[in-house]
């Protein structure tokens, strides 16, 4: 049986571990918060810049393909089949989360197989030490590990970072297919696993809009140079994916993490509840056991004799 003193000392580090425990779940409440507010005032950005592109892509038919990363045929003698793939995974840089950065990994490496690309000819990106450190285990070569951003605020130098590291992709190593992998937030405290092309732009998703009222009792109209105009948006297009990408996978970790920490706390409070009463039972022992020695030593003294 445990002493009073490592008892003692076995109480203090649950205490300690429990503190630990509520402010990272604290920590974890209050930056899902962020993420999901991020998020939520992309919104109405992404729809002005996709609304955009519906205008410009009416207006005309005679943009280039080649020069805005959009959807083209292969060259003559080149199988699509043959060109190169670039992944980039969205994951953590720290533990505590559960099966998000498994989930992801298994998610991304499945995916990868039924892409329109090689899948044994690829280059891969990953945002985040630990779902770079399981897509390594997994055998695949990771080339370039990025920082999770901090806050909502740091995500626009991450997305700048990447986006510079895609057109390097696509200038020096022949990459054609860009994809996203990222743990996409639910609501609550759940996420899904997605997949998104980013390129090529499929522009046939800007069609759609056709069936949807104008906001505005005007139409659009544009002065600026249309492939001008069409370049600027498309590339905002590609920066407010990705910037919502960092964001809902960043969402989704804290929401993970939060799950993880009120489960952890639920079985640290039965923990030290069964601690707290072994500890009390040892100390009503030990006072029993202190009791009986007093009373043993006033009978003794009682009884003998007098000189």
């Amino acid at each position: 049986m445990e002493s009073l003193e490592q008892l003692h000392r076995q109480l203090d580090s649950l205490e300690e571990l429990r503190t630990i425990v509520k402010t990272m779940k604290a920590l974890s409440a209050a930056s899902v918060r962020q993420y999901e507010q991020a998020v939520k005032a992309l919104d109405g950005y992404y729809r002005t810049v996709e609304r955009g592109l519906h205008v410009v892509l009416k207006s005309t038919s005679t943009i280039p393909f080649a020069a805005l990363n959009t959807h083209q045929p292969p060259r003559l003698g080149q199988s699509r089949h043959a060109q190169r793939l670039g992944s980039i995974v969205f994951g953590s840089d720290h533990g505590l989360c559960g099966r998000f950065n498994e989930d992801i990994t298994t998610y991304a490496l499945e995916r990868m197989q039924s892409t329109p690309a090689d899948p044994s000819n690829h280059v891969l990106l990953a945002v985040g030490a630990r779902v770079a450190a399981n897509l390594e285990h997994e055998g695949h070569t990771v080339e370039d590990i990025f920082l999770v951003p901090g806050s909502a605020t740091q995500i626009t130098l991450s997305v700048q970072q990447i986006l510079l590291k895609i057109d390097e992709w696509r200038e020096q190593s022949n990459v054609h297919y860009v994809y996203l992998f990222y743990n996409r937030h639910s609501g609550g405290k759940g996420y899904r696993p997605t997949g998104f092309e980013l390129l090529p732009v499929n522009l046939h998703r800007f069609h759609r809009l056709e069936e949807e009222v104008w906001p505005s009792r005007s139409l659009p109209t544009f002065t600026m140079n249309h492939e001008q105009l069409f370049t600027r948006l498309l590339r905002q297009y590609l920066f407010v994916t990705l910037f919502r990408a960092c964001a809902e996978s960043q969402a989704s970790e804290h929401s993970s993490r939060l799950s993880a920490m009120q489960s952890a706390q639920r079985n640290l409070d039965e923990h030290l509840e069964e601690v707290t009463l072994t500890f009390r039972r040892a100390r009503q022992n030990v006072i029993t056991s202190e009791l009986l020695d007093v009373v043993s030593g006033f009978e003794a003294i009682t009884k003998t004799p007098l000189i």
